[in-house]
Formats: C-alpha cells, sequence, structure tokens
C-alpha cells in the first residue's frame, strides 16, 4: 500500500477494505459523504456490509450501536463536527454508557476544513469526545500513523474517536515506523525545551525544533497521536529531561491536548508550559494557510512561545 502521496481519505479507504476482507464482522456507515470519504469501492465490495444512512447523524450512531450488540464492529463517518456536537448525546449513552464497539471516524478536523466554514469547522470536538468515559481519541499524522494505528483501532474492545485529516497530510514518518495505542512517539530528542503536538501541528513542531536550534536551542519533539488514554509517562519524563513544556494542537486549547498535558504536569511534575492552539474561537471560511495564520498554529507561534516559556524557566532557576 502506498502511504505517501496519497489522500489520508484513500489510505483510510485502502486499510477499511483490508480489515474488511480478513474480518467479516467490520462494516461501515455513512451520512451522505460518500464522496467527500470515498468509500464508493466498499459499497461495491461489501453492499451487505455498507449503510448509507443519509444527513442524519444521530441515527448514524444510532444505528452503528445496533450493530455493535448484534456482534459487528461499526466505523461511522462524518464531519467532525457532526460525528460529536450533533451525536454527543448517542455517543454518550448508545456507544459509550452502553459499552458498544463503535469506531466514529471524524474527518477534517479543525482549520483543514476550510472552505466548509465555521459550521463544520470544529474546534472542540477531542473536548468533547476525551470527556466522555471510556472513549478512546486517535489522531494520525500521516499515512504512515494512520496504517500503524488502524489495525489496533479494530481489535480495540470499546469505542474509539478518529480525528481524520481527509487530504494529503505533510510526511512525519518513514514506513517501518512503529506505534502502539496510548504510547505517544519522541520524534527528537533535546534538552531544552519539549514540544509536544497532535496532527498537523507535528510537523509544525518539527519545523519550529529546526528554527529553534538556528538559536541553539535544542527541543525534543513528541508526537501524542492517542490523546486518550493519555501518556502521562511520555509527559513526566519530557518535564524531568527539558523542565519546560509547549503543546501544539489544531484544536481549541481549552480541554484539548495542552488541557491535558498541563494536568498530568499539575499533578504530577509541574514546570513552565504554554500552549499553542485556537484561543476560544469558531472557526471561519478561508484557506488552511490563512487560517493557521489567523488562529496562530504556525511553527513561528511554537517558536514564540517556547522563547516566553524558556524565559520562564530562567527566571524560575
Amino acid at each position: 500500500m502506498q502511504l505517501t502521496g496519497r489522500w489520508m481519505r484513500e489510505i483510510m479507504v485502502d486499510l477499511l477494505l483490508k480489515e474488511a476482507e480478513k474480518n467479516v464482522k467490520l462494516c461501515y456507515l455513512e451520512a451522505d459523504l460518500m464522496l467527500a470519504s470515498g468509500t464508493h469501492e466498499f459499497k461495491n465490495r461489501f453492499p451487505e456490509r455498507m449503510v448509507n444512512v443519509g444527513v442524519a447523524e444521530a441515527n448514524l450512531i444510532s444505528a452503528a450501536a445496533g450493530l455493535s450488540v448484534s456482534g459487528m464492529i461499526p466505523f461511522t463517518h462524518t464531519f467532525t463536527a457532526f460525528s460529536t456536537r450533533r451525536c454527543c448525546d448517542q455517543i454518550t449513552i448508545s456507544v459509550s454508557y452502553a459499552k458498544n464497539n463503535v469506531k466514529i471516524i471524524g474527518s477534517d478536523p479543525g482549520i483543514t476544513a476550510m472552505l466548509n466554514g465555521g459550521t463544520h469547522m470544529s474546534m472542540e470536538d477531542v473536548a468533547i469526545m476525551r470527556n466522555i468515559p471510556g472513549m478512546t481519541v486517535v489522531e494520525p499524522v500521516d499515512g504512515v500513523s494512520l496504517a500503524g494505528l488502524f489495525p489496533q483501532i479494530v481489535d480495540h474492545d470499546g469505542p474509539v474517536y478518529l480525528r481524520l485529516l481527509r487530504r494529503e497530510a505533510p510526511i512525519v514518518y518513514e514506513e517501518g515506523a512503529t506505534f502502539e495505542l496510548g504510547k505517544a512517539n519522541v520524534l527528537k530528542e533535546g534538552g531544552d525545551i519539549a514540544i509536544i503536538a497532535s496532527g498537523i501541528m507535528v510537523h509544525e513542531a518539527i519545523v519550529a525544533s529546526e528554527m529553534l536550534a538556528e538559536e541553539g536551542i535544542s527541543a525534543t519533539v513528541i508526537d501524542m497521536h492517542t490523546i486518550k488514554p493519555f501518556d502521562n509517562e511520555a509527559v513526566i519524563e519530557a518535564a524531568k529531561k527539558t523542565g519546560a513544556i509547549v503543546t501544539a494542537e489544531n484544536h481549541n486549547i481549552l480541554n484539548g491536548l495542552g488541557s491535558a498535558v498541563a494536568e498530568c504536569l499539575g499533578e504530577n511534575y509541574p514546570v513552565p508550559m504554554k500552549r499553542v492552539g485556537v484561543k476560544d474561537h469558531f472557526g471561519e471560511v478561508g484557506m488552511q494557510d490563512f487560517l493557521a495564520e489567523k488562529f496562530g498554529l504556525k511553527a513561528k507561534n511554537i517558536v514564540d512561545s517556547c522563547r516566553e516559556v524558556l524565559a520562564k524557566k530562567e527566571k524560575k532557576a
């Protein structure tokens, strides 16, 4: 399977087909977005395991919960806003409370919704999903990480929210890289500060670390691909090693990755930190680069935050 130079949705469909070939229990439910998700081939190959419920997202989750009760492993898909905000009660009660094995794909996270605008641009989906008991929350960085995590998502006995970039992703991992649900990946080692990122911000974190290196600052870069269950151990280790943390996420800084890191540090090993992300704001129409600039989701914003945190670290010392 080619994992680079392709849209993430194409890789996702290939992975769904591969797993469906092996596991007759895997099925797929869509909310009238087959064109956006590119899942026509799944319908052609497994018509008896494909359901398009139409623009009825609450019904999408309820139907998936029912299929799980019958022993199936249902995957659902719609945009992040409708996979979470619109279906929150169905997910909470019919999926998580009932302990049903439903895998929920939310596509076009944060600013990657671009021209679909504020109504489709969910800046709070991670916050919603990490607050639901029993929910696993995963955000792959590129095709390699998606392919590495996907079989584990299928095999995991319990609900999973997969926050999926639909378009082509910047390449972060080489093929053959290994992944484990609930365990962060350290991409670069550095002793001055640690940057903990997720999703599209991992690439920005790497660029930021290179910019910092030009200033003589050595940064650890961590890909926190699983936001729940959270890898506290990786955060504590980074805090002990560097004494300074910056987080970066394509999401509201409230109750997302940055909050999870702050909770961990506050309870275990407090060090100066700063969160890079959307500052309690709705999305809007625009191209991704424009939105990244507006909401402060660029490598330069990470660098500025690192300088601030390092100044606090020096003052504390």
